[in-house]
């Protein structure tokens, strides 16, 4: 019975030593600070990764991260220098550099977002006041979040905190104001437009007013040249026409006088009342001298061709 009681009371002192040994160790990981507290008290602070001891029951532990955090900040309306109204989208990224200050100033990550938030948007409004919207827009944005950080990263060390970044993800005209934008630009647009299309109506009259002047004149030439020709064509006609009458009267008023039979008899319900023995028919009667000399009488004069 002795060596029973013996092996027992050996069980229990083991099980408290693990219980106390396991109470009094604690592992740091590498992207972890840890506190050590006794009765809320800080007793240190460990930044280095590894296995670590305290007083079991007694301390406890918190950690923080060592890592680089974020905080998204909620849209605010901004006021600009030149009093344009700005919608204003940021963001922050920090991380905690002295866990002992962090933990005194404010304890946890959530109150320490808070308290980030208030500032960075208090030095954002004040910041951006001073600038116009093109500067935050384009010109100046970069010195202007330059500006913001250098500010904001001044007051959170008092926090243990080091601002790495603050970005201006978004700056626009609330919504009321941007659909003003839009339909100043529209009404301006279709203004542009309008000016164009009257332009270039003005231009296509002036080119086809051009064509047709072009047309006309060319008509005209066309026109005078062709007068021309057709005059030195009947010139040239009478001349020929003269020339061959010279060379054979005979002949030529005999043609002329077929031209104008060919002429006067075309068509199936023609009539002519002419007395047998007229000048015009001396052909028919062989009124023609037998030698070939010339008629005793004129040629005919040949009927207008119809």
């Amino acid at each position: 019975m002795n060596n029973s009681v013996l092996r027992t009371g050996l069980l229990i002192v083991l099980a408290l030593a693990a219980i106390v040994l396991y109470s009094s160790v604690f592992i740091v990981q590498q992207t972890q600070y840890a506190l050590v507290l006794r009765f809320g008290a800080v007793q240190s602070a460990i930044s280095e990764p590894g296995l670590k001891f305290k007083l079991p029951l007694v301390d406890n532990v918190t950690y923080f991260e060592k890592r680089v955090l974020d905080l998204d900040l909620p849209v605010q309306t901004l006021l600009s220098a030149d009093r344009q109204n700005l919608e204003v989208d940021a963001f922050t990224r920090y991380r905690i550099v002295d866990p002992l200050r962090f933990y005194q100033a404010v304890g946890t990550i959530a109150l320490a977002n808070q308290r980030l938030q208030s500032f960075t948007n208090s030095v954002m409004r004040n910041t951006l006041a001073s600038a116009s919207r093109d500067a935050i827009v384009r010109t100046e944005r970069a010195q202007l979040m330059e500006r913001i950080q250098e500010e904001v990263n001044r007051q959170a060390n008092s926090l243990g905190i080091e601002m790495i970044d603050v970005r201006l993800t978004r700056v626009d005209l609330p919504n009321a104001n941007s659909q003003a934008v839009y339909q100043r630009m529209r009404t301006e647009r279709e203004r542009e437009a309008a000016d164009l299309r009257a332009n270039g109506n003005q231009q296509a009259q002036m080119i086809r007013a051009r064509a047709e002047r072009e047309a006309t004149i060319i008509r005209a030439e066309a026109n005078q040249r062709a007068e021309e020709l057709r005059g030195q064509g009947d010139a040239d006609r009478n001349r020929i026409l003269a020339e061959a009458f010279g060379q054979d009267p005979e002949f030529f008023t005999f043609y002329r006088s077929m031209q104008a039979y060919e002429a006067s008899l075309k068509g199936s319900g023609t009539r002519l009342v002419l007395s047998p023995d007229s000048e015009f028919f001396r052909y028919f009667n062989g009124s023609v001298r037998s030698n070939g000399g010339a008629p005793a009488t004129p040629a005919p004069q040949p009927a207008p061709a119809q």
